[in-house]
This record gives C-alpha cells, sequence and structure tokens, in this order.
C-alpha cells in the first residue's frame, strides 16, 4: 500500500512541476491554486507513505518518479530535445527507481 502512495506522491509531483510553466512566475490565478493544490497534495502522500517505508527511499523514488514524468512531459507539451543523453539518464532513474524497490523490505 505504502508504493502505491508513493508513486502517487511521485505523479502528482509531475502534475505540480509541468504546473510551475504554466502559472508564468504564479501570475495566473487557476494554475497556481492547481499547481500548490497539487504540491501540497504531494507532499502529504509523500508524508504518509513515509509512515512504513525508509526515508532515504521513499524521497529518492518520489524524487525519480516526478524527474522521469517531468521530462517525458517537458518533451512531450513543451517540445524540448530528446537525445540519447537524456534518453540514457533518464533510463538510469528508472534503473534506480526498480532497484531501491527490489531491495526494500
Amino acid at each position: 500500500m505504502a508504493w502505491g502512495i508513493l508513486v502517487l506522491a511521485g505523479l502528482f509531483e509531475i502534475v505540480w512541476a509541468i504546473g510551475l510553466k504554466y502559472t508564468e512566475g504564479f501570475t495566473r490565478l487557476w494554475p497556481t491554486i492547481g499547481t500548490v493544490s497539487a504540491m501540497l497534495l504531494s507532499f502529504w502522500l509523500l508524508g504518509v507513505a513515509m509512515k512504513t517505508l525508509p526515508v532515504g527511499t521513499a524521497y529518492s523514488v518520489w524524487v525519480g518518479v516526478g524527474a522521469v514524468g517531468t521530462v517525458i512531459l517537458g518533451i512531450a507539451l513543451f517540445g524540448e530535445p530528446m537525445n540519447l543523453g537524456r534518453l540514457c539518464s533518464v533510463l538510469l532513474i528508472v534503473a534506480g527507481i526498480v532497484g531501491l524497490k527490489l531491495s526494500t523490505a
């Protein structure tokens, strides 16, 4: 259950990271409200997951899920570059997330 909550927290991290772009420096009301809401929910879910998961594992996976998702959406939504270096880097993050999952009891 904690792992599912942690992944959900990571998904909300993606929402708020992408949402920051749409707030235009927190000058647009509704994107700002959505982004701040996603931030609060993401942090809360991370805290719930940390009740049972090790702090280092939980935080690393949360950041990793957020980073991977944000890179993918940056490419898809904003036309950010996709090249071999970025792809290999994202795959290394995914490998780290999988490694942490497999090594955590």
